[in-house]
C-alpha cells in the first residue's frame, strides 16, 4: 500500500548521539552529544529518557515553538512496552502515540504523521531513540557478560532523533509513503539481523516501485535503515534475483555513522534512530541545498523478542519506505 501526500514536510530536525557515535564521520554535525552512556544518570534508562526529552526540546527551540504548538508527538523505542517514549511523553505533556515497528518504527511514524495531518497549523514531532546498552541487555545479553560476538552483527546506535512534520513547505517534502508486509524467511540467530530483514527491504523496493510506476533510477539515492555490511550485500543479490532489480544508487545508514576502522561495532550500526541519524545529519542538509533531489528511504525492523529467540523462533522482519523531494 502506497500512500501520496500533497503537502507533507519534514521542517525541522534534531540529533542528540551518543558514546561511539560522536567518533564517527558524523561527529560535527549533531545538536547535542553525550560522551559515557550515564551522562550523570542513575541507569542507562534514565540516560536515553533524558536524551530523548533533551533532543525535543532542541527541535522545539530551533523551530521557535513550545510544547502548545505540537498537535501530536510519535515516538518509538527499543525498550520493552515502549517505555523510554512513554516516559518521555510524560516529562513533555504532549499529545502523544507510541508505536513500536523495531527499527522500522522512523519510517513508520513519518507515513502515519503526514496521514493524521488535518488543519493547516497541525505539527507533528516523529522521535526515535536507543541506547547501545539497554538494547544489548534486552535482546542479547548484557554487555557486562563479555559475550563475543560474530563479525556479521550489529551495533545499536546509542542516539535519539526527532522532526517536526507539518504543511509548512519548508525542508524536505514528504511524497509519499510505502507500507511493507511482514516476510520471514526463517532465519533464527538474533545477530544475524541484516540476513533476516534484507528480503523485507527488497520486497517494500519492489512493491514501492511497482505502485509508483517508477524505474529505479527515478531516485538518486535508495537508503536502507541498518542492514550492515554483509545485509546490505544481501540485499542488492535478492533485489537482483527476485524481483530483477539491479541497484546503484544504494547504500545503507548502518555502514556510514560509524568509524568503521573500529572493531568493537563489528558490521555497522542498528537500531530505530540509526537511519534518521543519518538522514537528519547528511541528506537533509544536501536536499535542502538541492545537491539530492529524491531519495527513498527504507527503514528495517525485526520483529522479535527475548521469548521469541529462547524458543527458537525465527525472526520476523518488515520494511516501510518514505519518499523523499527537495523543494
Amino acid at each position: 500500500m502506497t500512500i501520496y501526500y500533497k503537502d507533507a514536510y519534514i521542517n525541522e530536525t534534531s540529533v542528540t548521539a551518543g558514546p561511539f557515535l560522536i567518533d564517527g564521520p558524523l561527529k560535527e554535525k549533531f545538536d547535542n552529544v553525550y560522551t559515557d552512556f550515564y551522562d550523570k544518570e542513575k541507569t542507562f534508562e534514565d540516560c536515553e529518557v533524558n536524551e530523548l526529552v533533551k533532543t525535543i526540546n532542541t527541535l522545539l527551540r530551533k523551530g521557535n515553538y513550545n510544547n502548545r504548538d505540537i498537535s501530536l508527538l510519535i515516538s518509538a523505542d527499543l525498550s520493552n512496552q515502549i517505555v523510554i517514549s512513554n516516559l518521555a511523553a510524560n516529562k513533555l505533556g504532549i499529545t502523544y502515540f507510541g508505536i513500536y515497528n523495531a527499527c522500522a518504527s522512523f519510517c513508520e511514524s513519518i507515513i502515519l504523521a503526514s496521514s493524521l495531518l488535518y488543519n493547516r497549523d497541525d505539527k507533528v514531532i516523529c522521535t526515535t531513540s536507543a541506547h547501545n546498552l539497554t538494547s544489548e541487555r534486552q535482546f542479547k545479553a548484557p554487555v557486562e557478560y563479555g559475550m563475543p560476538k560474530p563479525e556479521y552483527s550489529t551495533f545499536t546506535a546509542s542516539a535519539a532523533t526527532a522532526c517536526i512534520v507539518s504543511h509548512k513547505k519548508e525542508g524536505v517534502r514528504i511524497e509519499s509513503g510505502t507500507i511493507g508486509k511482514v516476510i520471514d524467511l526463517g532465519v533464527k540467530d538474533a545477530f544475524d539481523m541484516g540476513s533476516a530483514m534484507s528480503p523485507a527491504a527488497a520486497y517494500t523496493l519492489n512493491k514501492h516501485l511497482k505502485d509508483t510506476n517508477r524505474d529505479i533510477s527515478y531516485y538518486d539515492l535508495i537508503l536502507t535503515g541498518d542492514l550492515g555490511l554483509y545485509g546490505k550485500k544481501i540485499f542488492k543479490e535478492f533485489c537482483l534475483k527476485e524481483y530483477g532489480l539491479k541497484i546503484n544508487n544504494y547504500n545503507d545508514a548502518a555502514c556510514l555513522i560509524y568509524n568503521n576502522k573500529d572493531s568493537r561495532v563489528c558490521a555497522g550500526g542498528s537500531g530505530p534512530s540509526c537511519l534518521p541519524t543519518y538522514v537528519f545529519c547528511e541528506i537533509i542538509p544536501k536536499m535542502k541545498k538541492k545537491k539530492i533531489k529524491r531519495v527513498l528511504l527504507l527503514a528495517t525492523g525485526a520483529l522479535f523478542s527475548t521469548t521469541s529467540v529462547n524458543q527458537k523462533k525465527s525472526i520476523p522482519c518488515i520494511c516501510h519506505a518514505v519518499s523523499l523531494e527537495a523543494i
